[in-house]
């Protein structure tokens, strides 16, 4: 465990680049080493917030003024000796990198996790957010969490159902306040299934590029080759040269809403099942880009095009010099194009959710967590 202190800046712990100092800064790389490190903070009365790979982070200008304990533990362990579980279970360290994990079960012919390939940051991430895209969360294939219970100062696993997986949100999320959590995840359990094969491909755009109906199946290495270049060109896999990727992936997450507000929305816009009885999941891109906002709003260059409803100072205050802007691959993430504030990204994505508001009466929510800042 090693300890750093006063004014370590935190913006090049996170994948959008932004973010104040912190008043000390604890890298811990064993779950003894994470324990200790929550437990001297809250014998200390200290504020503290948890960060691992940054990819989900907004924060503040300012700064923390308290402990960030930076969770880098990695590796994880197979067992497939239970033949019960029909697969393979993965146990995983919760600051193993997420992508490197996806990767190594695709080669060695585990299935389940290919079509989350590409996404940025640590594993002990993915149950709180309940991680997921083209169709598959993680939900679908944790079996346990292992976590640090800061409440009880005792170690308290939980069963995928305890969880409480909801869209982009878990128990372990809504436990959370301003990146302190009650439960700190130490190591996360995977169910995989054994074999080549992918499971069947629910989503419309990745079947396209895979040439198969929705439903169909494909080998894993095979999907996950197709979802690493579909991600790539939305500018949602991590590549420093290009300040597209430069974010927090996708910045607000799909509104879900009653089915009489989708109703009152153009026949054209996009419309989802949304798992509750009445409800209907929306497309964030479509109502960012059918309320004017076009890819790079934001930048110098994009002055002219923003929403006829907004003023010339609106999109002035919204260009920030060009530091800042939605990307130019894809409209749901806010961009840092070099030497951006977390104000100028929120500056950005503020306009847009209040332009979406005013075209559509729907508030679009933030995906990332806002560490001492807000919308």
């Amino acid at each position: 465990m090693t300890e750093q202190v006063a004014g370590v800046g935190l913006g090049s712990l996170t994948t959008a680049g932004v973010g104040g100092p912190a008043r000390k800064l604890v890298e811990a790389g064993s779950e003894q080493e994470i324990i200790d490190a929550v437990r001297a903070a809250d014998d200390a009365a200290e504020p503290l917030l948890i960060l691992a790979g940054g990819s989900n982070l907004i924060i503040s200008d300012e700064g923390f003024e308290g402990t960030v304990v930076r969770i880098t533990s990695s590796g994880f362990t197979m067992n497939d000796d239970d033949a019960s579980c029909g697969g393979v279970m993965v146990k995983v360290q919760a600051g193993q990198d997420w992508d490197e994990l996806v990767e190594y079960t695709v080669l060695h012919a585990f299935s389940g996790l290919e079509t989350l390939s590409g996404i940025p940051g640590s594993t002990g991430a993915t149950p709180v957010q309940n991680v997921g895209a083209y169709g598959s969360d993680v939900s679908q294939t944790i079996a346990t969490v292992r976590t640090w219970d800061r409440e009880t100062r005792t170690i308290k696993s939980f069963t995928n159902f305890e969880l409480e997986f909801g869209y982009r949100t878990s128990l372990l999320k809504r436990s959370t306040v301003n990146g302190s959590p009650r439960y700190v995840v130490l190591s996360v359990e995977f169910q995989l299934g054994l074999g080549r094969m992918g499971k069947p491909i629910k989503y419309a755009e990745l079947a396209r590029a895979l040439d198969l109906p929705v439903g169909g199946r494909a080998y894993a290495n095979d999907v996950r080759r197709a979802v690493l270049k579909l991600r790539s060109a939305k500018g949602m896999v991590l590549d420093p040269p290009d300040r597209d990727t430069w974010s927090t992936g996708s910045f607000f997450t799909n509104p879900i809403v009653p089915e009489s507000v989708a109703s009152a929305l153009p026949v054209d816009a996009p419309r989802f099942p949304a798992g509750e009885e009445g409800k209907v999941k929306l497309s964030a891109a479509w109502l960012i880009e059918n309320a004017g906002f076009a890819k790079g709003f934001g930048l110098e260059s994009s002055r002219d095009k923003g929403p006829a409803n907004q003023s010339d100072r609106d999109i002035r205050v919204a260009a920030v010099g060009g530091r800042a802007s939605l990307s130019t691959k894809h409209t749901l993430a806010v961009t840092n194009r070099g030497e951006a504030s977390a104000e100028d990204l929120l500056c950005v994505a503020r306009l847009v959710a209040d332009g979406v508001e005013r075209a559509f009466g729907i508030r679009l929510h933030p995906e990332p967590l806002l560490i001492n800042c807000s919308l």
